[in-house]
């Protein structure tokens, strides 16, 4: 066998997260291994060529699933598949911009030869504006994909600004916890979170109709659902009640919910931060809550919405 490297390093050296080659382990595109002696999670030469792989298809925007199909495939017909169908996306977003700069051309011509003196000619600007706007929304993003998904993927990817986020103040709330868990341990059937939400019935609303939050330590997770006030030890037995202290936090959106978009976002939220006189908050733990309830509002959008809470405190000096 060859030389091993650390988790650490290879993350260090391709510049990705720990979180996200775990990730890529879970979905199967990589193999890993775990040292005996310190209880590293070490990879060998043909897991490095295996990950190179993998992060030059993401750098073409090719997707997890079909990155499995290429790498479960023997030949070169499915990869070939994939970049064809990839130039067909590109091919259609070359469109769509190409129409939305007509359209854009098409309004400033408008704007130059009216006189905004000439209260028919400001009628005549709100009248063309609305034609865009209905020009707009029935643009046919993809003959694929929900017009919705379309937009995403585009703005994803022609977007290099920051994302919106919101500061939030989680109010303090009585809770009941799983306590922490490794994701398996969390989800089995008949788990922590299921004797936690065997509780919901008890369960309020804190934030944003939010009554149940999953947070995250190293490799760990807790999940924290708010209870009403009264609620009282013996009626979440065997479970464990705790006070949380709530406190401030970056509030974003990512999408689908995956590794990948998680640290995307949490990424992005870091460098919001930089311009503000706030500042990460490591005391305390990033959370999530996927905003649906797995039946009309993800059926409606046609991907999850997770909701990424990220603590932070003023800057030392900020006003």
């Amino acid at each position: 066998m060859g030389s091993l490297i650390k988790i650490k390093d290879l993350s260090s050296r391709y510049d990705i997260t720990s979180r996200t080659l775990r990730y890529y382990e879970d979905m199967g595109l990589i193999t890993g291994s775990r040292n005996d002696e310190n209880n590293y999670r070490m990879y060998d030469e043909d897991a490095v060529r295996r990950l190179e792989q993998i992060l030059i298809l993401r750098k073409l925007n090719i997707g997890i699933k079909d990155i499995q199909r290429i790498f479960n495939a023997s030949g070169s017909g499915v990869v070939l598949e994939v970049l064809n169908k990839k130039v067909k996306n590109i091919d259609d977003e070359v469109a769509l911009l190409y129409e939305l700069k007509e359209i854009v051309l098409d309004f400033m011509h408008a704007i130059k030869q009216m006189n905004f003196a000439d209260n028919s000619d400001i009628k005549l600007l709100y009248e063309k504006a609305k034609v865009i706007e209905m020009d707009l929304t029935n643009v046919n993003f993809s003959s694929k994909t929900p017009n919705i998904n379309r937009l995403i993927e585009i703005t994803d990817k022609l977007d290099k600004k920051t994302p919106d986020v919101m500061v939030v103040r989680v109010p303090k709330f009585k809770a009941i916890t799983t306590g922490y868990h490794s994701w398996q341990e969390l989800m089995n059937n008949g788990g922590a979170s299921d004797q936690v939400w065997n509780h919901k019935k008890l369960f309020k609303n804190v934030v944003f109709e939010c009554a149940d939050f999953l947070k995250r330590r190293n490799d760990k997770f807790e999940w924290i659902c708010a209870v009403n006030d009264d609620t009282t030890e013996a009626d979440v037995a065997p479970t464990q009640l705790i006070m949380f202290e709530g406190g401030l936090y970056a509030m974003s959106v990512s999408i689908d919910g995956d590794m990948e978009s998680i640290d995307k976002v949490e990424n992005k939220i870091r460098l919001w931060l930089d311009s503000t006189n706030f500042e990460y908050d490591d005391s305390r733990d990033i959370m999530g809550h996927m905003a649906y309830n797995g039946k009309d509002i993800k059926k409606g959008l046609g991907y999850n919405q997770l909701q990424r809470f990220v603590p932070i405190k003023l800057k030392a000096g900020g006003q």
